[in-house]
């Protein structure tokens, strides 16, 4: 069982209705492709076909996911509290540096256009997190060693 929080799974059922929109596409461009004649030697129908191959792939993994995921609520959780879906800002103990993250469950798509750092809730720095308070200083195992950072107010 995968947990996320209720703004996870709307992003993963958009990214699902996107991927159907795309193959359709993509059905509709080896059509027309295949009506052309010789497929041998089609270029358009070979690259369509291998797009829709990778779509599937693409669509059976978020179905997969889809399935096994399980929707968690933060509504109890207090305003203190370190939860899945809570945006944190965090100070870097080591270099007095700040940072954002964001607590995610573990089916959450990577998203590289933000400014915040998306955190597994599974990952040592999301087990440190999770259910710390405002205030809390937690210890997070790394490869290079135990980081500390003050958790200085949940952004959302």
């Amino acid at each position: 069982m995968q947990f996320v929080s209720a703004d996870e799974k709307v992003a993963l059922e958009k990214k699902r209705e996107e991927l159907y929109k795309a193959q359709i596409d993509v059905q509709d461009r080896i059509r027309k492709a295949a009506a052309l004649g010789d497929l041998s030697e089609n270029a358009e129908y070979h690259f369509a076909k291998e797009e829709n191959r990778s779509i599937q792939l693409e669509l059976a993994g978020l179905e997969l996911k889809l399935r096994h995921v399980s929707v968690i609520s933060n509504d109890a959780v207090p305003d203190d509290v370190v939860f899945i879906g809570h945006t944190v800002k965090l100070l870097d103990l080591d270099d007095d540096s700040e940072q954002t993250v964001r607590l995610v469950g573990e089916a959450q798509p990577p998203s590289a256009d933000s400014d915040i750092l998306p955190v597994s809730a599974n990952s040592p720095m999301g087990e440190a997190l999770m259910k710390a308070h405002v205030g809390d200083t937690v210890k997070v195992k790394a490869p290079r060693g135990t980081m500390e950072f003050k958790i200085l107010e949940i952004i959302g």
